[in-house]
């Protein structure tokens, strides 16, 4: 047998075993880094594929009326989500799912890419799936890998009232308008989050907490039940909150504004809490839940009467005739001014090179003070200008909360104007305007502009003497600092006798407001606002005392003409149905 020289040198040979001892001692030391070092990290990569985190929406806090009846509650309804990272052929699946259950293949896909947050962040495709739907996606699972269906937890409205622009709405979150939250972090697309009203106010409370669960899937996506060594988070429902609404007086201020336009606003006058509000015409208060056509989303959204704005927190409006009262304040403080002085009314007053009109054209003839405000006469409050300025009764609009916002708990409230010699000079120079413009402003015309919440706050303040609770709709400890007006008692006490006389004199403007209830006193003044987009407006404002409470009433009908035949008929209607509702309340 024929042999072959070993050729290969003993260095050779101990290079070749170096070589290999060293290969070897890498793949030890990779070996010890993976296994050994780097358990935790390649432990949470193999779980990624095998353990998935499902998180659950929190139901949002119900909000309930004063007396525990809901107003806005949950109702569990299905979305279809999927997981980006398991989907293969989007298309097709998309297409699919057109096919199985009915849903439109590009709103899916619309939706896909709306809401597409990462490759494994469940991502929302569809919401608001039947029964039926559900069941044809559980059939078909197999061949719908990545596809999901969860439970979501969707507002809705049981009770018989709207009050849309009071509860106000939620709405889905995407990513703009993720970008635009301040805690963007704490929620995820598709998450709903306050936009409107008392759901916006109050969000931090009512959102909650999401839940969290983990469970595992094989290679082909199935479920294989849930993770036991890693614990689950329950989702956390978010805190109720009480209103200060009464569900029986508010739904019968809505049907007295049904096919009109205005504001009716309903309150306890010592402590500001809020019965009723109304801003008509409104909307469904189940708008932004999906629930709604396209065609009926336009309707609303390009309604000529703008269903969508909030009037008794935004609009603003003339008081007209309802504020004369500061101007009665002010002329009482001035030590010079007689009360009992007769200014006769002839229908008209000259001031300068213009004719100011009164309200009534022939005239109220001989008025004081308390008859000027019994028949609303303007010529006597035109007559007694003499003894204030303009920034003396601009100082006493702004007493009494006008020109800054209320801090009622419903954002973007409007300040308002209250016009001051500064601001007149801003906005006509300083020899554009003058003296005869204190004519307006004294009986609520001209550039002054209140919303029907300061309205209300203005009238709990005549009604308890300046002490009055700032206004809000729910139920909390701490509210914001009202204005507190200074008067003199006898001040206040001239002021509320003037107002009921209003009511129950025989030449009151607003006598058509009486209830004539039993135990109750009623005080009450009208106006008439003019305005320059179109006919007047009609106010009504004032409050009704029995049972030791007093019950503050703001009316303002838009474009409706004269409050003591407009808006008071109203006002009646809303002080019966607080006497009721109060009495009913108390027997039970």
């Amino acid at each position: 047998m024929l042999k072959a020289d070993n050729i290969v040198s003993l260095r050779q040979y101990y290079a070749v075993i170096l070589i290999v001892w060293f290969c070897i001692l890498v793949l030890i030391a990779r070996y010890f880094q993976i296994q050994i070092i780097s358990f935790d990290t390649y432990k949470k990569k193999a779980n990624t594929n095998r353990i998935r985190k499902i998180t659950t929406n929190a139901p949002r806090g119900l909000i309930l009326d004063r007396n525990g009846e809901i107003l806005v509650d949950n109702n569990p309804t299905y979305v279809l989500i999927a997981i980006p990272g398991e989907l293969s052929q989007k298309g097709e699946k998309f297409g699919l799912i057109s096919n199985i259950i009915g849903l439109d293949s590009n709103m899916v896909s619309k939706n896909y890419k709306k809401y597409y947050r990462g490759k494994f962040i469940p991502t929302r495709l569809a919401k608001d799936l039947t029964f039926e739907q559900v069941s044809k996606l559980e059939e078909n699972k197999f061949d719908l890998k990545g596809i999901y269906y969860q439970q979501f937890p969707e507002r809705y409205f049981p009770s018989k009232i709207r009050a849309s622009h009071v509860l106000g709405y939620v709405k889905e979150v995407d990513k703009e308008i993720r970008k635009s939250l301040f805690s963007r972090e704490e929620y995820e697309l598709g998450d709903m989050v306050g936009w409107n009203g008392l759901e916006k106010k109050y969000e931090k409370y009512l959102k909650g907490s999401r839940g969290v669960y983990f469970y595992q899937f094989d290679a082909y996506g199935r479920e294989m039940g849930k993770v036991t060594d890693l614990k689950p988070q329950p989702a956390d429902p978010g805190q109720n909150i009480i209103t200060t609404l009464d569900l029986n007086i508010q739904h019968d201020v809505e049907n007295l504004m049904k096919n009109k336009k205005g504001v009716i606003l309903v309150g306890i006058s010592k402590s500001g809490e809020i019965l009723a509000a109304v801003s008509s015409p409104d909307f469904r208060p189940d708008l932004f839940t999906g629930r709604m056509s396209e065609n009926e989303w336009k309707n609303v959204l390009f309604h000529p009467e703008k269903p969508l704005i909030n009037r008794f927190n935004q609009g603003l409006y003339p008081p007209g005739s309802i504020v004369k009262m500061i101007t009665q304040s002010r002329l009482l403080q001035n030590q010079n001014f007689n009360p009992d002085e007769v200014y006769k009314c002839e229908g008209n007053y000259q001031f300068g090179d213009r004719l100011f009109g009164c309200w009534r054209e022939k005239g109220h003839g001989d008025m004081n003070l308390s008859s000027a405000i019994i028949n609303s006469c303007d010529i006597y409050f035109y007559k007694t200008i003499n003894y204030y300025d303009l920034d003396m009764l601009s100082e006493s609009f702004k007493m009494f909360g006008f020109g800054k916002i209320t801090n009622v708990d419903i954002l973007n409230e409007s300040s308002g104007i209250v016009p001051s010699s500064r601001f007149m000079n801003q906005r006509y120079g300083n020899f554009g305007w003058s003296k005869g413009a204190i004519l307006n402003i004294c009986i609520g015309q001209g550039e002054i502009l209140v919303t029907p919440i300061q309205v209300l706050n203005f009238t709990n303040l005549l009604a308890t003497n300046g002490s009055a609770g700032t206004p809000h709709f729910v139920m909390v400890d701490n509210l914001p600092q009202n204005v507190e007006p200074k008067l003199n008692l006898e001040v206040w006490s001239q002021i509320k006798q003037d107002m009921e006389n209003v009511i129950i004199h025989e030449n009151g403007t607003g006598k058509i407001a009486n209830p004539y209830l039993k135990n109750a006193r009623v005080f009450g003044k009208t106006g008439t606002a003019e305005n320059p987009h179109g006919k007047d407006h009609a106010w009504f404002i004032g409050w009704i005392s029995f049972k030791r409470e007093l019950y503050s009433v703001v009316v303002l009908m838009e474009n409706a003409g004269s409050g003591g035949t407009k808006a008071a008929p109203i006002a009646q209607q809303v002080f019966k149905s607080i006497y009721k509702h109060t009495i009913k309340q108390e027997k039970l």
